[in-house]
């Protein structure tokens, strides 16, 4: 989440034969980060992703970043990697990975929530008598609900 990295540049259209992927992360926030800190995140997070393909939503809450992030397979595990250098969190934590047929973000180069739009948090705690969801579902079922 510092300066952008250094990837190819890419059309936002994924070749019809490229298979879209999406990751699934948690990490925490470092102590400190601030509102200014989150726009600039943002912003440049929205143009890189314009730049190379993906799409996604970052949800903010309680000193934790939880993100869902969709696009070539390739250009996820980079940006994977380099999230895991990014100073502003640390303990990446990869909850779910895989292969979609269709983008859920498809108009977000990058969404963002936090408390004041919807509570993670609060919304896993009502649905955790649940049997059908563990927490990488459970996150992945909110992210969803945020479209």
């Amino acid at each position: 989440m510092t300066d952008q990295p250094t990837l190819p540049d890419a059309d936002r259209q994924t070749a019809p034969d490229e298979p879209i992927g999406y990751l699934l992360y948690r990490s925490v926030a470092r102590p400190g980060l601030d509102q200014d800190d989150l726009d600039r995140i943002l912003e440049r997070s929205r143009r890189w992703n314009r730049s190379v393909g993906l799409t996604g939503c970052l949800h903010h809450e309680d000193g934790m970043f939880f993100q869902w992030i969709e696009g070539p397979r390739p250009r996820l595990f980079q940006l994977l990697e380099w999230l895991r250098d990014d100073d502003r969190h640390v303990n990446v934590t990869v909850l779910d990975q895989g292969q979609l047929s269709k983008r859920l973000f498809d108009d977000w180069e990058m969404r963002f929530s936090d408390r004041q739009v919807a509570s993670l948090l609060d919304w896993l705690a009502a649905r955790r008598d649940r049997a059908d969801t563990g927490d990488a579902q459970g996150v992945a079922d909110f992210m969803r609900t945020l479209r």
